[in-house]
Parts: structure tokens; C-alpha cells; sequence
């Protein structure tokens, strides 16, 4: 069952990278994102690339949510968003990633400009305020194409 869209809410795909099994942080940002009156369509853990991008095909989210723990977010990222840009059906949808993205631990910001530079419109680390997450979404869609996130502010 689908949360109750509110006049200034988006409809959200959220999923980790395929080689993520957590699940507590989809959880969390489920919760999250309907609590702040986004739909979201929560796909799980471990989703292949194909049937992220046949999902956001079908379903024409506004917005793509990555989340990843697991320190290999900004490989598997990298990788999915370039498959997400390359389909046409899918190209224009804005997408975030954010989590733990490398192994470094959460200062580690050396991630941010690879993932913008592979398609990511925002990238969060590790710690990042879940301020972040809401300046991404009020974000109108026409807005600057790349965001960093990385310290929790637009730059």
C-alpha cells in the first residue's frame, strides 16, 4: 500500500546498489520520505541494475533515492547511474545517492565528484544531515544539474 501524496510530495524509487543486502536503511528512509509526505516505491536490497531501470521505466518516479552501507556504493553507483543516463526512458530522472560509499569511513569524500561525474544529481556521505535529502527533493526539477551533498549543503 501505497503512503497518501501530499500537494508538494514526489513519487521516490528507492533501492541500494546490487551488491547491498541492508536493509534497516531503506527502512529508515522509507519511513523518512512518507513521513514527510513523499509516495515511495521501495524496491529492497541486492536490485540488479535492469530492474531498477525497467521500474523507473514504468513507474516515472520523480526522483531515484540510492542507499548504500555496505562501503561499495560509489562502485555499484557509478555503474547504475551510467545505465540509468544511457536509457532514454530513464535518462532525465533525477537521482541521489548517498550512504557509506567507500571503505574510508565517513569523512571520506573522495566519492562525490566521481558519482556527479557519472550521472548522480546529489551525492550524500556517510553523515550527511537528512537536511540534505529534504534540499534535494524541494529541488525543482529543472535545477542545476549536480549537486554535492557531501557536507550536507548545496554547493
Amino acid at each position: 500500500m501505497r503512503a497518501q501524496l501530499s500537494p508538494a510530495g514526489r513519487r521516490i524509487l528507492l533501492s541500494t546498489v546490487s551488491s547491498d543486502s541492508h536493509t534497516w536503511n531503506l527502512v529508515f528512509l522509507q519511513l523518512l520520505l512518507e513521513e514527510l509526505g513523499h509516495e515511495v516505491i521501495n524496491l529492497g536490497p541486492c536490485v540488479p541494475d535492469a530492474l531498477l531501470i525497467e521500474t523507473a521505466a514504468a513507474e516515472q518516479p520523480d526522483a531515484i533515492v540510492i542507499s548504500s552501507v555496505n562501503g561499495h556504493g560509489h562502485l555499484d553507483g557509478a555503474r547504475l547511474i551510467r545505465a540509468v543516463r544511457a536509457d532514454p526512458r530513464t535518462r532525465t530522472i533525477r537521482a541521489l545517492i548517498g550512504g557509506k560509499l567507500g571503505v574510508q569511513g565517513g569523512d571520506d569524500t573522495s566519492y562525490v565528484r566521481e558519482l556527479a561525474e557519472a550521472g548522480f544529481d546529489a551525492v550524500c556521505v556517510d553523515g550527511a544531515p537528512e537536511t540534505a535529502l529534504r534540499s534535494f527533493l524541494a529541488a525543482p526539477p529543472a535545477a542545476a544539474p549536480v549537486r554535492d551533498l557531501a557536507a550536507g549543503t548545496l554547493r
